[in-house]
């Protein structure tokens, strides 16, 4: 591949998974949250794309903004090559029709193993489930933040759903239990149907591992399921992880472990500009 097609290949590359917050005086956090972040407005993004060498983000909603979907969609209005993903559960006044032409892609649910994963702002699976008829309705897909503990259980009736499904951060894998475990295999047979996306962002399910690289034969399989359905995101501005890790770096393990440019072009162009164009 040349030079030149390198650098398009570059340009047209997504981030899939980032979040804004602030400036605070135009655009303040919920009173009610389970976090106060540092702000990581706008600006800061577009420049963080810029060193990344690509030319579209995806920006989540988080849940510190509760119901209030300014920022994000003030974004949106400004920078027509970001696309968004919103929060909503039924009975919000937030309405669902209209929001793909604003930009918006999907609608976030939260569905995790263990303790008060259901925090301020989120939203469940029940929720998505009465959604799902309605986010069809309006040209949206569900992304999922759950893990491989809680997939099984629910694996059934994403199936049934009338929406493609994308699943964050690689499914929550759990890099001791290894690509054998159980939970890790519903998340490859969910991700070989084809009805779900799995976005490749590695890194907060290797925080307790002395060696980031356990999670390549994770990230493999994903793409011997079924390449067409991944996508990577960032995950800027890298929430309540200390230090932050240098998305550059995050960027170039991604492009490392898919092996080959072919693959890498797949993820981070081909496949997400038909997730979100």
């Amino acid at each position: 591949m040349s030079e030149t097609n390198n650098a398009g290949m570059a340009a047209a590359g997504w981030d899939c998974h980032a979040h804004l917050f602030g400036p605070y005086a135009r655009f303040p956090l919920a009173p009610e949250r389970s976090y106060t972040p540092p702000e990581a407005i706008e600006s800061a993004y577009l420049a963080l794309l810029s060193r990344l060498g690509l030319g579209h983000g995806v920006l989540v909603h988080p849940s510190a903004y509760g119901k209030d979907h300014a920022l994000l969609l003030h974004a949106l209005a400004v920078q027509p090559a970001l696309r968004g993903v919103v929060v909503v559960q039924p009975g919000d006044s937030l309405a669902l029709a209209g929001l793909r032409e604003r930009g918006v892609r999907g609608a976030r649910f939260s569905h995790r193993s263990g303790p008060g994963t259901n925090f301020a702002g989120s939203t469940s699976f029940d929720d998505l489930c009465e959604l799902a008829p309605a986010l069809a309705d309006a040209g949206l897909h569900a992304e999922l933040w759950t893990d491989c503990k809680a997939l099984p259980a629910i694996a059934p009736q994403l199936l049934k759903l009338p929406i493609p499904i994308v699943i964050d951060h690689m499914g929550g894998f759990d890099v001791n239990a290894g690509v054998d475990d159980a939970g890790f295999h519903t998340l490859l047979d969910l991700l070989a149907t084809g009805k779900v996306w799995v976005k490749l962002c590695a890194y907060r399910n290797l925080l307790g591992s002395p060696d980031w690289d356990a999670g390549r034969p994770f990230q493999q399989k994903m793409i011997e399921a079924n390449l067409e359905r991944l996508v990577w995101g960032s995950d800027w501005p890298h929430l309540r992880v200390t230090p932050a890790p240098d998305a550059s770096q995050l960027l170039a393990m991604l492009k490392d472990w898919a092996g080959s440019e072919a693959v890498a072009a797949r993820v981070l162009r081909i496949n997400p500009e038909s997730l979100y164009r």
